[in-house]
């Protein structure tokens, strides 16, 4: 594997916003679901609502390898990917003030869905076999998918990790046939009581409703 600094990069997967007051500095809220839920949007867009910090972490490992994930199966393999994975979770659950994207296939560690649970407020963001294939479709950057039949791929996948989402979430949001802005405002407006060492984030303004 390249050293770090290999490939140096900007830090896509990270997001900072200003003003955040301190009564919203503890609190995280992690992301869970399949591939093409919208993670990553929805996390970004959610982070700006609550001015707070937004990482994916998929795209932290790469900024810490300096390649991309499919050379990381690649080389390693899923085993040498999702030990990677685990560590850097270990370690984002505890950042104060952060939406953190998680990958698809985080919820298989046991040790991660304990340190999701128990850090912070998890949002499963569903979407159907269908809508996974209609969004990931012809995208190469998924090493899962690189297979005859991505829809029965992404079946196989659905079945195993669906109960696991479920298990771990705090709130199930639906994504079929919704914009991120749609998806974020119900997110806002359901949004559990912090967890034990979080504290809530400031009240939406008053014209940044979503219809």
């Amino acid at each position: 594997m390249p050293s770090p600094r290999a490939h140096a990069r900007p830090r896509p997967g990270v997001c900072h916003h200003g003003g955040m007051s301190g009564t919203s500095a503890a609190r995280r809220i992690f992301l869970v679901g399949p591939m093409g839920a919208g993670k990553t949007s929805v996390g970004r867009q959610l982070a700006r609502r609550l001015g707070l910090e937004f990482v994916d972490a998929d795209h932290e490992i790469e900024r810490r390898t300096g390649v991309d994930i499919p050379y990381i199966f690649e080389v390693e393999g899923e085993a040498g990917f999702r030990e990677r994975e685990r560590r850097v979770l270990a370690e984002l659950t505890l950042r104060p003030g952060i939406v953190l994207a998680t990958g698809g296939g985080a919820v298989l560690d046991e040790a991660n869905r304990a340190v999701l649970a128990a850090r912070g407020t998890v949002v499963y963001l569903h979407a159907s076999v269908g809508e996974q294939l209609r969004r990931t479709r012809g995208d190469r950057r998924r090493p899962l998918l690189q297979v005859a039949d991505p829809a029965a791929r992404l079946a196989e996948l659905m079945a195993v990790r669906e109960p696991l989402y479920r298990a771990v979430a705090d709130l199930v949001v639906e994504t079929d046939g919704r914009g991120v802005r749609s998806v974020v405002g119900e997110i806002v407006r359901r949004l559990p009581p912090p967890k034990p060492g979080e504290r809530a984030g400031p009240a939406p303004e008053a014209g940044d409703a979503v219809v």
